[in-house]
Protein backbone atom coordinates (compact mmCIF):
# COMPACT_ATOMS: atom_id res chain seq x y z
CA UNK A 1 0.00 0.00 0.00
CA UNK A 2 2.79 2.43 0.90
CA UNK A 3 4.57 1.72 -2.41
CA UNK A 4 1.33 2.34 -4.32
CA UNK A 5 0.86 5.66 -2.51
CA UNK A 6 4.47 6.72 -3.30
CA UNK A 7 4.04 5.80 -6.96
CA UNK A 8 0.77 7.73 -7.20
CA UNK A 9 2.46 10.76 -5.59
CA UNK A 10 5.35 10.51 -8.06
CA UNK A 11 2.95 10.34 -11.01
CA UNK A 12 1.11 13.44 -9.76
CA UNK A 13 4.43 15.33 -9.78
CA UNK A 14 5.17 14.33 -13.38
CA UNK A 15 3.28 16.81 -15.57
CA UNK A 16 3.04 15.20 -18.99
CA UNK A 17 2.37 17.88 -21.60
CA UNK A 18 4.34 16.16 -24.38
CA UNK A 19 5.36 12.61 -25.11
CA UNK A 20 8.42 11.36 -23.25
CA UNK A 21 11.52 9.68 -24.68
CA UNK A 22 11.55 5.89 -24.08
CA UNK A 23 13.38 5.15 -20.84
CA UNK A 24 13.12 8.70 -19.50
CA UNK A 25 9.62 8.27 -18.04
CA UNK A 26 10.73 5.27 -15.96
CA UNK A 27 13.75 7.26 -14.74
CA UNK A 28 11.54 10.25 -13.83
CA UNK A 29 9.08 8.10 -11.89
CA UNK A 30 11.92 6.54 -9.85
CA UNK A 31 13.54 9.96 -9.40
CA UNK A 32 10.33 11.55 -8.09
CA UNK A 33 9.57 8.58 -5.83
CA UNK A 34 13.02 8.87 -4.21
CA UNK A 35 13.24 12.68 -3.92
CA UNK A 36 10.47 14.35 -1.97
CA UNK A 37 12.15 17.78 -2.40
CA UNK A 38 11.09 17.82 -6.05
CA UNK A 39 7.77 19.64 -6.47
CA UNK A 40 7.26 18.63 -10.10
CA UNK A 41 8.94 17.76 -13.39
CA UNK A 42 7.57 18.98 -16.71
CA UNK A 43 9.04 17.26 -19.78
CA UNK A 44 9.38 19.62 -22.75
CA UNK A 45 10.48 19.62 -26.37
CA UNK A 46 12.12 16.54 -27.92
CA UNK A 47 14.76 16.86 -30.63
CA UNK A 48 16.78 14.25 -32.48
CA UNK A 49 20.53 14.20 -31.76
CA UNK A 50 23.36 11.91 -32.79
CA UNK A 51 25.16 11.59 -29.46
CA UNK A 52 22.29 10.22 -27.34
CA UNK A 53 22.98 6.48 -27.41
CA UNK A 54 23.12 4.01 -24.55
CA UNK A 55 21.51 4.41 -21.14
CA UNK A 56 19.54 7.51 -20.12
CA UNK A 57 21.71 10.49 -19.25
CA UNK A 58 20.52 13.70 -17.58
CA UNK A 59 22.42 17.01 -17.34
CA UNK A 60 21.31 20.04 -15.33
CA UNK A 61 21.84 23.05 -17.58
CA UNK A 62 20.30 26.30 -16.31
CA UNK A 63 18.38 27.87 -13.43
CA UNK A 64 14.70 28.74 -13.93
CA UNK A 65 12.27 30.83 -11.90
CA UNK A 66 11.31 27.88 -9.66
CA UNK A 67 14.11 25.35 -10.09
CA UNK A 68 16.27 24.02 -12.90
CA UNK A 69 16.21 23.10 -16.57
CA UNK A 70 17.80 19.76 -17.41
CA UNK A 71 18.35 17.82 -20.61
CA UNK A 72 17.64 14.07 -20.83
CA UNK A 73 19.46 12.12 -23.54
CA UNK A 74 18.35 8.67 -24.75
CA UNK A 75 17.28 6.74 -27.85
CA UNK A 76 18.89 9.23 -30.26
CA UNK A 77 16.88 12.13 -28.81
CA UNK A 78 17.17 14.93 -26.26
CA UNK A 79 14.32 16.24 -24.14
CA UNK A 80 14.07 19.32 -21.97
CA UNK A 81 13.03 18.70 -18.36
CA UNK A 82 11.85 21.54 -16.16
CA UNK A 83 12.40 20.58 -12.51
CA UNK A 84 10.57 22.57 -9.84
CA UNK A 85 12.62 22.35 -6.65
CA UNK A 86 14.44 24.32 -3.99
CA UNK A 87 17.54 22.13 -4.31
CA UNK A 88 20.85 23.64 -5.41
CA UNK A 89 22.33 22.57 -8.74
CA UNK A 90 24.83 20.32 -6.95
CA UNK A 91 22.13 18.68 -4.79
CA UNK A 92 19.94 18.07 -7.84
CA UNK A 93 22.87 16.60 -9.80
CA UNK A 94 23.65 14.22 -6.91
CA UNK A 95 20.00 13.11 -6.72
CA UNK A 96 19.89 12.52 -10.49
CA UNK A 97 23.17 10.59 -10.46
CA UNK A 98 22.04 8.41 -7.55
CA UNK A 99 18.81 7.52 -9.38
CA UNK A 100 20.65 6.81 -12.64
CA UNK A 101 23.24 4.67 -10.82
CA UNK A 102 20.54 2.57 -9.10
CA UNK A 103 18.77 1.91 -12.41
CA UNK A 104 21.85 0.58 -14.23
Amino acid sequence: METELKLRTAKNKLKVEHRIIPGVQAFLERFLERNQEIRSVIPGVIRKVRDARGPVQVRVTAPTMNGWKAIALAAGQRQELFVSTGLSKEELERAIEATLKDSR
